[in-house]
């Protein structure tokens, strides 16, 4: 903690236009003395800090330029976080200090665990890495108050993971993400550490094969998100862009020139992307995407399979099925999407090249 009790008897003193000499016998002691409260070689006992700040009518904490800090929850842990987005150490130290006055409380305790983990990774700190590991586990325990979804026994463990794995506990740690892998959370993870650290390619296969199509499946439906959300804002360009990417990266999942679900989703995509087209008057370009979509929606509702057996990268798909909320045919599909757009020009647009391509 830094206080300022020379700056501000030297202070003090010029405002009262006094010597050093003056305020020395002021308060019955010797220059010497004053100048090295001053020059910070010194300080005053304090019976003479009490009696200062009454000579100059002030207080003691203004005198030795201590300002009280707001440690309440809150404040204390945004002070943490403050000292973290710059790697000051002192968060370390401060964090144990919330530790010591909410024992009890799950986010300081989390919060403070999350901490330990940071600095002992970038510090290669076995001790922090492990007061990070206590920590977390107390905050299993304590789990009961959390209320932010975000924060589940599951995360935690994935958090205990790292930690495990950044002390070189690979095995523990992988072992710890296959017991909390709901719904294939840890899946990559798993696939890449057995790789890595086990060579074990044929156990690690599936693991990555389950997080391809569950990262493949989620970006999907940030892609149809985030158009609807640019399209919020007019920020058709960005509309734009995204979807290109995400055509692309659909279009090299496929193994094959085959009438599969991704040529489904494939569809779709084409139909946002002439959607698009058509607000920002690319009325050609917004056509051959719809001619497209409508080739690839015939073809697979033509022959429809819901597998993923034809997937590139992925493995042991051939047992696998999936759904389409959108609807069970290609058709339905972009008949739901179209009418979610609420475009009546495009919807006429999109009916038109329809009876067209029949």
């Amino acid at each position: 903690m830094k206080l300022s009790l020379s700056e501000n008897i030297r202070s003090l003193r010029k405002q009262r236009k006094l010597t050093q000499e003056k305020l020395a016998e002021a308060l019955g002691v010797t220059v010497g003395a004053v100048y090295k409260w001053e020059s910070g070689q010194s300080q005053p006992e304090l019976n003479l800090l009490v009696e200062m700040a009454d000579f100059f009518d002030t207080s003691v904490d203004v005198l030795l330029g201590y300002r009280i800090r707001d440690n309440r929850l809150e404040a204390a842990l945004e002070r943490i976080n403050a000292y973290c987005q710059s790697l000051d150490p002192t968060a370390i130290s401060e964090a144990e200090k919330v530790l010591c006055k909410y024992p009890h409380s799950f986010r300081v305790v989390y919060e403070c665990a999350t901490v330990f983990l940071v600095y002992g990774a970038g510090n290669h700190d076995p001790q922090q890495l492990r007061r990070a590991l206590e920590l977390f586990e107390q905050s299993r325990i304590l789990l009961p108050q959390n209320d932010d979804p975000r924060i589940s026994d599951v995360t935690i463990c994935g958090n205990q993971s790292i930690v495990w794995f950044l002390l070189g506990e690979q095995e523990k740690s992988i072992e710890l993400l296959k017991k909390n892998n709901a719904g294939g959370i840890f899946s990559s993870d798993i696939g890449a550490f057995l790789l890595i650290y086990g060579d074990a390619p044929e156990e690690a296969g599936p693991f990555l094969s389950e997080a391809l199509l569950s990262g493949a499946s989620t970006l999907l439906t940030a892609i149809l998100g985030y158009v609807f959300l640019f399209r919020s804002r007019n920020d058709w360009g960005s509309a734009m862009d995204i979807l290109s990417w995400g055509i692309g990266l659909l279009t090299g999942l496929k193994a094959e020139n085959k009438p599969d679900f991704l040529e489904k989703k494939l569809a779709e995509m084409h139909v946002l992307l002439a959607y698009v087209q058509a607000k920002i008057g690319m009325q050609e370009e917004s056509s051959d995407s719809m001619k497209k979509a409508l080739a690839m929606a015939l073809r697979f509702d033509a022959m429809p399979d819901y597998s993923l057996k034809a997937m590139r990268f992925a493995e042991n798909m051939d047992q696998s099925a999936v759904f389409d909320i959108l609807g069970a045919t290609a058709s339905e599909s972009i008949t739901n999407l179209v009418s979610l757009l609420k475009d009546q020009r495009f919807a006429g647009q999109w009916e038109e090249a329809a009876r067209n391509e029949k």
